[in-house]
């Protein structure tokens, strides 16, 4: 689809940094205090007073772990006004000195609250509903939600069970998965609307973010779709629905690609089937249409402010972008004419314009490095790599990076982005 951004543009093979920004401008002013959810916001208020904040969320730097966004998720949806520290995972940076003299054991999620530190995803969320009241009808500790957290746990554990071992070592665990499956479905089909309960609640909140890194997972690493059309759960298809149209929830989730890519040095590794389904699943998680998958947002009437999203974030690091660039030879000017040239391609929408000869390598390496929420919104995201990708392939030269590792990310150095990480987030 053709953007109506540059509908009054000629075809500008790549416009220069300062009418990139001007044209990726936001529509509407941002508030990352009191506005829609985002990763980059450092404080949200939701309308209250910053001082009466009695609460910081310790998370990770780069919105990975999923029970830092079970109590962020929380936090959101609960508009519990907070603060933010992020923290490094080990399996892409150090552990900050700052925080393991406030935690020492390092684990993630913290909270401070009124001057105490709580750990533990599930006690941090008791505790806050002691002092804000709960998500839903009930409490996240009352009885009557015990056979909810322990088949979540169960599902945890049939998801890694499948996920991180081969199919012939543990013939079962498809099967106990698929069985865990029909369990929650059951429990779905038996509540008046879409969620856990009779509204969305802290039940929504638990099982998201393994729902979400479970979906992205099985149809990488073995072609299996979890809300799939194929399988007859259709209460857990009408969850993953509506919850998807919660704004909070869309704009604090990742892709899959962003999942696929940080689960393996969580987990201590992802086995994939090699059945031909999962390597054409894994070619599109890798090389697209990413618009195709089954995490595809929806994007009828966002699309031109997703692909200024998109742009208004690489425009704001674009330095470190190139710093980080594979390709630091006399090549390195190419890569920032480039660049520019796929970001007007973005903006553009169509008739899209071939990079300079040799910056091909430049482009994919920065489609791989791409991470949401971290970076900008799944959405966005997904819009930045289809550009940055088709205008690769129009680079006859070639070049892709090297493959993403697994054991670690200490590829993704953060460094270079953090330089600007006290200035205006969007």
């Amino acid at each position: 689809m053709r953007s109506l951004i540059l509908s009054t543009i000629p075809d500008t093979p790549g416009l220069d940094w300062d009418t990139l920004k001007a044209l990726s401008a936001p529509t509407h002013p941002i508030d990352p205090a009191n506005g829609p959810a985002n990763a980059q916001s450092y404080l949200r208020l939701f309308g209250q007073s910053e001082k009466d904040v009695q609460v910081t969320l310790f998370r990770d730097l780069f919105a990975w772990c999923p029970y830092c966004h079970k109590v962020w998720l929380f936090l959101e949806e609960k508009k519990i006004p907070y603060r933010v520290q992020k923290v490094s995972m080990f399996c892409y940076g150090e552990k900050e000195a700052w925080y393991k003299k406030i935690v020492p054991s390092g684990m993630l999620p913290a909270i401070e609250i009124k001057g105490s530190i709580v750990t533990e995803s599930d006690t941090i969320i008791s505790r806050l509903e002691q002092e804000y009241g709960p998500l839903g009808p009930f409490p996240l500790m009352h009885p009557q939600l015990l056979s909810l957290r322990r088949l979540e746990r169960s599902f945890f554990q049939a998801w890694c069970g499948w996920l991180c071992y081969k199919d012939d070592v543990r013939e079962s665990s498809k099967a106990e998965f698929v069985a865990v499956l029909s369990e929650l479905d059951n429990i779905l089909s038996q509540s008046p609307g879409p969620f856990f309960q009779s509204e969305f609640s802290n039940m929504d909140t638990l099982f998201a973010p393994f729902f979400e890194r479970a979906h992205a997972s099985l149809y990488y690493y073995k072609g299996f779709d979890m809300f799939g059309d194929e399988l007859n759960f259709p209460h857990l298809r009408a969850w993953n629905a509506a919850m998807q149209a919660r704004e909070t929830v869309r704009l604090i989730r990742a892709d899959f690609f962003t999942h696929v890519h940080d689960l393996p040095p969580q987990l201590g590794g992802c086995v994939e089937t090699g059945s031909a389904v999962q390597k054409a699943c894994k070619q599109m998680v890798n090389k697209g249409p990413w618009s195709d998958l089954p995490d595809a947002v929806i994007t009828d009437g966002i699309e031109d402010d997703l692909r200024k999203e998109a742009v208004r974030r690489v425009v704001k690091h674009k330095d470190a972008i190139k710093a980080v660039n594979p390709d630091q030879s006399n090549k390195q000017e190419n890569f920032d004419v480039s660049l520019r040239i796929a970001l007007s391609n973005l903006l553009r929408g169509s008739d899209y314009l071939p990079p300079l000869s040799g910056a091909g390598l430049g482009l994919r390496h920065l489609r791989n490095q791409i991470s949401s929420p971290r970076d900008m919104s799944a959405g966005a995201a997904n819009l930045l790599r289809q550009a940055l990708e088709r205008t690769a392939a129009l680079d006859l030269s070639g070049g892709e990076p090297a493959a993403l590792p697994v054991k670690h990310r200490r590829d993704q150095n953060s460094q270079p982005f953090q330089r600007t990480i006290s200035s205006s987030v969007m």
